[in-house]
């Protein structure tokens, strides 16, 4: 069991929280966990370079000139690489790099993450995060009670405007709902500053499919 504190947004622990191993997996599954996170960045890869090779160049086919006699070097047709105007020798093409894991996977690999940030102490609990209005200063002070100082993965249960707002000019941090949460965004940030409701619902959904 790994005891885990619950603070308010001025960093006073105000509750502790159990955790069961189990509920995450029990363990870290490492080659999942780097399955996930390559085919994350895989996924990201935009594969759209594009270049104009040899067959693809506006030109003639035709020789320029006969291949002796001439006193000149021997050249094919203007569309070789080797002239101004030609295609290029190594000419690339539109590629898709995106890659796919079940969806059973996705979540261990996912559980794998969030237990690696509790047991490296990365994990931060707290019990609200509500804004009546956009307000980055407010939210950079709550960081600064909890005292999260690197890039940190916001989870909340739910789309909040307001909270994204606050937080989307503080450099390296960002907001996420928690059913949208994978193993390569939360390996991708330092701390996760979790609400107590959306921690929960990670643990109360993993005990429920079980």
């Amino acid at each position: 069991m790994i005891d885990l504190a619950v603070y308010n947004t001025e960093g006073q622990e105000v509750d502790t929280l159990k955790v069961d191993e189990s509920a995450l997996g029990g363990s870290v599954r490492y080659p999942l966990l780097k399955q996930a996170i390559v085919m994350y960045h895989a996924n990201r890869h935009v594969g759209t370079a594009s270049t104009k090779g040899r067959s693809t160049v506006a030109g003639s086919d035709r020789k320029l000139f006969r291949q002796k006699g001439t006193g000149n070097a021997r050249v094919g047709n203007r569309r070789t690489g080797k002239r101004v105007g030609g295609g290029v020798t190594f000419a690339k093409d539109p590629k898709d790099f995106n890659q796919r894991m079940p969806k059973k996977q996705r979540k261990l690999a996912r559980d794998s993450a969030i237990l690696a940030k509790l047991l490296g102490n990365n994990v931060v609990v707290v019990d609200k995060l509500n804004f009546e209005r956009p307000k980055t200063k407010d939210f950079v002070g709550i960081l600064n009670n909890l005292k999260i100082e690197r890039s940190c993965l916001v989870t909340i249960s739910a789309k909040d405007t307001n909270l994204y707002k606050s937080a989307k000019n503080i450099p390296k941090v960002a907001v996420m709902p928690v059913n949208e949460l994978n193993a390569g965004e939360i390996c991708s940030y330092r701390k996760m500053l979790f609400t107590k409701e959306s921690f929960l619902s990670v643990l109360n959904r993993d005990q429920q499919q079980k």
